[in-house]
């Protein structure tokens, strides 16, 4: 039986629903060895800033329970490195390339939003990070007042008519309450959840274990949260879902379609698999294939409310 999972949001049509979350698939072909791009449904780009960030001191990344801490701090070379040296290596991918972008300022999302939408012939959709924890301009401590997410939302809709994501973390507040804010500022979807502070102790040292002493924390600790946002969006409001947050096997990304989540970011678990997404994609189709569902849209946002509990009744 052939399967399609064929996902359209707004005017993009993604083969399938299986995406790189940003800042876990490198910055242009370090995965090339292990993933064809061209079986993606879409590719996620690392945090693109208007100047290059020399990102927080090392140590910036440990191992907790149930996935790992980062304090990365946004490294990356700028918007003008990121223009000659990584499009010209996208625009031979026919995947769909979402490029993430922040900025301290809403002038300096204005102007990444501006030179990328020059660029549309490759970049087909912003992801806007709102809520990066480990920067101490910008980010979560920047974007905490709802009018600022709004500001900035309607100046990056106010340059480009492509595909924008607004990228929330419960750092930031109510997550359903600031999602309406984003819609009604001109967002076409939302991308839940980005991680979420944390802290590690080096007991011998009696020291942090990251040298930003709190980190973002990713992986399977923080699924249930991230479900249960994306559920709570999507029951919500009539708004695209790009999910996130400790997706490691088809049977986590299909918890997350079952409740109609739109894509699939694939993040922590590329450190661990670099064929994680390639293997959660054919996890899907076999789950289709065993349920005979034939389009992934008779599986997404499929969930049953209710539960029937069976057994002996009780009195009577």
């Amino acid at each position: 039986m052939k399967i399609d999972l064929t996902t359209k949001i707004k005017s993009l049509t993604f083969r399938n629903p299986i995406a790189v979350a940003s800042g876990t698939f490198g910055t242009k072909d370090e995965y090339a060895s292990f993933v064809d791009y061209e079986k993606l449904g879409a590719i996620i780009t690392k945090t693109i800033t208007l100047n290059s960030r020399a990102g927080n001191p090392m140590p910036r990344i440990c191992e907790v329970a149930g996935g790992m801490l980062n304090a990365i701090g946004l490294q990356n070379k700028g918007l003008k490195d990121f223009i000659e040296k990584k499009i010209p290596h996208f625009e031979k991918i026919k995947t769909p390339l979402i490029v993430n972008i922040a900025g301290e300022t809403t002038d300096e999302f204005r102007e990444l939003t501006k030179v990328l939408n020059s660029h549309k012939h490759v970049v087909k959709g912003i992801e806007l990070n709102l809520s990066c924890p480990n920067i101490e301009k910008g980010g979560a401590s920047f974007m905490k007042k709802r009018t600022l997410i709004r500001e900035v939302i309607e100046a990056v809709r106010s340059e480009t008519d492509m595909f924008v994501s607004a990228k929330l973390s419960p750092e930031l507040g109510d997550v359903v309450e600031i999602a309406g804010d984003c819609i009604s500022a001109g967002a076409d979807a939302l991308s839940l959840i980005n991680t979420l502070k944390g802290l590690a102790v080096d007991i011998e040292r009696r020291r942090p274990r990251i040298a930003n002493i709190t980190g973002g924390l990713s992986g399977p600790a923080i699924k249930p949260v991230a479900l249960r946002y994306v559920y709570e969006i999507k029951k919500s409001y009539k708004v695209p879902v790009i999910a996130s947050g400790g997706i490691m096997t088809a049977a986590d990304a299909l918890e997350f379609l079952i409740v109609g989540a739109d894509l699939i970011a694939v993040g922590t678990a590329n450190f661990i698999n670099p064929k994680a997404t390639l293997d959660i994609l054919q996890g899907i189709a076999d789950y289709c294939k065993r349920h005979q569902i034939k389009h992934i849209n008779d599986l997404r946002g499929s969930f049953n409310h209710t539960m029937n509990i069976e057994g002996p009744s009780i009195g009577g």
